[in-house]
């Protein structure tokens, strides 16, 4: 990873993060509880951290070696910028889409990724909020797919940049007027969208799988316009016992065999 690349993917998260944060204090949909910041923000470090010592050079490496050495679709059919850029986007996009759902789909991966969806409450903080080695994880699934792709450098610094944009924006406590968010909806997940996905009710939780664009979820049959209590979804795991929120037992849990139980 070059130090401008890094440069702007930390200024573009901090000013994000800050504008969110910032909205949620203006306009919050429910209460803040920012106790658990302290456990969300522990494990987007940890998953940093990690990443920076398996990945040095991340996904725009990758995508960096697969131009010079002339590896993947795009680069053996030389197509044009105009064409590989955006279309690597959305092929980016798509995949997140599917790694989100294969994620709730096998057991192990679920027990992964429950550590995100254990949090009680959602907020900005939540779209930071993943089990060190579910970063890891995604990160090889995306590094995987850039090389078979042969997608440009470019593509994937926008992708990620937007991605994590997104991820924020639709895990924010924002209560966005309404008009507002039925125009955004058409186009992306929205806060209220992406609540249904938290919730407690099983069925509900296995809709809006999206974490930027909202057509996925439309093309494959998974959106869900309104959760069954309104806005007064109850958010959390679908389980009887809910997690314990220190961040500790968050890295341990997942290790942790615990019967789950669909509501």
């Amino acid at each position: 990873m070059t130090d401008w690349e890094a440069a702007l993917r930390l200024s573009s998260f901090l000013l994000v993060f800050t504008v969110f944060a910032l909205l949620e204090w203006w306009r919050p949909f429910r209460p803040a509880e920012r106790r658990r910041w302290a456990s969300n923000l522990g494990l987007s470090l940890l998953g940093t951290l990690l990443l920076r010592l398996v990945f040095p050079v991340a996904a725009t490496g990758v995508a960096l070696w697969a131009s010079a050495q002339g590896v993947g679709v795009a680069n053996q059919l030389a197509l044009p910028l105009l064409v590989s850029v955006p279309l690597g986007i959305l092929l980016l996009d798509m995949l997140i889409y599917w790694q989100h759902r294969l994620f709730h789909r096998i057991p192990w991966l679920w027990r992964l990724h429950r550590v995100h969806h254990a949090d009680l409450a959602v907020d900005v903080s939540t779209g930071l909020r993943f089990h060190p080695v579910e970063f890891l994880l995604s990160m090889l699934i995306k590094a995987i797919a850039v090389a078979l792709l042969g997608l440009p450098a470019l593509a994937v610094l926008l992708f990620e940049v937007w991605l994590n944009a997104c991820a924020l924006f639709n895990h924010s406590n924002i209560a966005l007027p309404e008009a507002l968010e039925r125009r955004l909806r058409s186009w992306l997940i929205t806060p209220q969208l992406h609540r249904i996905h938290h919730s407690r009710r099983w069925q509900e939780s296995q809709h809006n799988f999206g974490f930027s664009l909202s057509c996925w979820d439309r093309f494959f049959g998974s959106f869900q316009s309104r959760a069954q209590a309104g806005n007064a979804v109850q958010l959390g795991l679908p389980e009887p016992r809910q997690l314990p929120q220190g961040l500790w037992f968050l890295l341990w849990s997942p290790f942790e065999r615990r019967k789950e139980k669909e509501e």
